[in-house]
């Protein structure tokens, strides 16, 4: 899941979704079942300013959801990303551990570091803060919203070190990440949410 516009597109695994804008500035994003995975529902607040998309940038690159501010330009700083894949490591450490490896043998001179926030809704989340060589930072969180939900799912968001509103940024992206919720989702007009947990 490094750089964005690279490692996403190699690491996606449900490109099958949808979003809609919801009251008070939020953005729900939906995941159909497949196979023994549930369907799935994940909503965020929308940071001020910020515009959301799934089905066409999103989906150009291969996630769930980009968020942006001003016009999109291709480029993968300040674009924060939603990406959702079908649970294969047993549990989260292992998940960011295979990460940490692959982004450190990319920028041998690159450093990881941690990036603590509070896990939402009594999902285990855990976050990293890659610092690269080339002066690009990535921040990752990883996400478990439960054994029974199947999913494993990341927000990620590249910014330059030297960006002057670098802590902005990243106090924004925390927010959001601190904000997501995940529920179950079934599609059509008996659709059952149920909120589900680790």
């Amino acid at each position: 899941m490094r750089r964005l516009w690279l490692v996403l597109l190699l690491s996606v695994l449900a490109p099958w979704a949808s979003a809609k804008s919801v009251p008070a500035q939020g953005v729900v994003v939906h995941g159909n079942a497949d196979g023994n995975t549930p369907g799935w529902t994940i909503s965020t607040h929308l940071p001020n300013g910020w515009t959301h998309d799934c089905c066409m940038y999103a989906r150009g690159i291969g996630v769930n959801l980009v968020l942006y501010q001003g016009e999109w330009t291709g480029k993968p700083e300040r674009v924060m990303v939603l990406n959702v894949w079908p649970a294969k490591q047993p549990t989260l450490a292992m998940e960011m551990q295979d990460d940490r490896q692959h982004y450190l043998q990319s920028d041998p001179h690159g450093k990881a570091n941690g990036f603590p926030v509070t896990s939402p809704r009594a999902m285990a989340c855990q976050g990293v803060l890659y610092q690269g060589s080339d002066h690009l930072d990535d921040v990752v969180v990883f996400c478990d919203p439960g054994k029974a939900s199947g999913i494993r799912y990341s927000w990620s968001m590249t910014v330059s070190a030297t960006d002057p509103q670098r802590q902005a940024l990243l106090d924004t992206f925390k927010q959001v990440v601190q904000h997501s919720s995940y529920t179950t989702y079934v599609q059509g007009p008996a659709a059952a949410h149920t909120n589900a947990t680790p």
